[in-house]
């Protein structure tokens, strides 16, 4: 009988999950959806590996019994997966965790140390990591024996030098754990398991990939491993996106504090909600409503964002020392065709040349033949690495 992971990814108001199957060396996806929208207007959506739809339904109001938290929204996810899975069972179960701090630089079970662990990062990642924890909190509850495995957002990046992990602080800072993190490793990981597959000698070369979605940043690999990375202590550094800021000078915030009165949630709320491509356009963060709208607001903000990936791509292929290839994944850079072609635009010094016609044919490559840079599009797959550490930490 096949064993099963379940896979959580549990948000502020939303759990999305997958369910794999461990057949030979690569887990199968079998089903996958979320409970969205959890103490409020809850939905939940669940399909099957072909798309087809296995469950579409909404709450109408308290008296139809809504899930009000990440417990019961489980319970509902269960419920309903239950039916569908018959003599399978589920033999472990994999979390997404965005922070695992300086110590943890690799997937584990989660036991009561490593939830101590794990709670004291909250600080670090204060709109993120209460969440997943609840997440591992209610899937300990709902399958009690079954290993909890929690697999970090931060870990594949705990493998640069020094150099491009600390700020240019006192030393008792970066001791302090004060250090450029990183995020979106997990789906760096994939990437980079997935060219090597491809291409083995593309694999161990200089990458850098830019997982560009409503969360964005950028990750310089060389040989499948992190070189550099555009975030840094939080997920608000790096490029712009969908509404947090990127990068700003810190004097900006001085500023604002001193001029503004802004306190430190008034900041917070601005730079991790109202920035971004969703402030600089006035539009939206999804860059189909920005482009659809066609303003010249509407038009600076993508040229603003297209110009700092752009810059940043020029600083993580210095950090490479060269570039080999450039990889588009995520919402934005498997879809979004003419902004990827804005972003390459002007890095033809780097050995970029797009290839127009495969570029708007969403192509795997849109480079032109015999460009010294390959540029591809690869759709990443973080639950599916997940469900990969899970599955070696079981067979350890």
């Amino acid at each position: 009988m096949a064993a099963l992971v379940l896979v959580l990814n549990a948000g502020s108001s939303s759990i999305k999950f997958s369910v794999l199957s461990a057949e030979a060396k690569e887990p199968l996806l079998i089903a996958k959806g979320q409970v969205e929208g959890i103490g409020a207007a809850p939905r939940f959506v669940a399909r099957d590996a072909e798309g087809k739809t296995l469950v579409d339904r909404r709450w109408d109001g308290a008296a139809d019994d809504p899930p009000n938290d990440h417990a019961e929204a489980l319970a509902v996810l269960i419920d309903a997966l239950d039916s569908r899975l018959g003599e399978r069972k589920i033999a472990a179960i994999g979390h997404r965790v965005v922070h695992g701090g300086p110590d943890l630089a690799a997937p584990v079970v989660v036991d009561a140390t490593v939830m101590a662990l794990l709670e004291g990062l909250v600080p670090l990642a204060p709109l993120h990591q209460p969440h997943n924890l609840a997440g591992i909190r209610a899937a300990t509850a709902a399958f009690p024996g079954v290993p909890q495995v929690a697999c970090f957002d931060t870990a594949f990046h705990r493998a640069k030098a020094w150099v491009a992990d600390t700020f240019a602080l006192p030393p008792r800072y970066y001791d302090q754990g004060i250090r450029r993190y990183g995020f979106h490793g997990l789906s760096y990981e994939y990437i980079a398991s997935r060219i090597a597959a491809e291409d083995p000698a593309l694999g161990a070369g200089r990458l850098v990939v830019a997982h560009l979605g409503n969360g964005a940043s950028l990750c310089a690999m060389a040989n499948g491993r992190c070189v550099d990375t555009s975030m840094g202590f939080t997920a608000l550094d790096g490029v712009p996106m969908g509404t947090r800021c990127g990068q700003i000078d810190p004097g900006v915030l001085i500023h604002l504090m001193q001029t503004e009165g802004m306190d430190s949630d008034a900041l917070t709320h601005m730079l991790y909600h109202d920035c971004g491509l969703k402030g600089l356009s006035g539009v939206s963060q999804d860059v189909r409503e920005i482009e659809a709208a066609g303003t010249p607001r509407a038009q600076r903000a993508l040229a603003h964002f297209a110009f700092r990936v752009r810059r940043e791509i020029g600083a993580l292929a210095a950090s490479l020392g060269g570039l080999d290839a450039l990889v588009f994944t995520a919402g934005i850079g498997e879809n979004a065709r003419a902004l990827r072609g804005q972003i390459c635009d002007g890095l033809g010094v780097l050995g970029v040349h797009l290839d127009t016609a495969a570029n708007l044919a969403n192509a795997p490559e849109i480079s032109e033949v015999g460009s010294p840079v390959r540029v591809l599009v690869r759709g990443t797959d973080e639950e599916r690495m997940i469900a990969r550490h899970t599955l070696a930490l079981l067979a350890a």
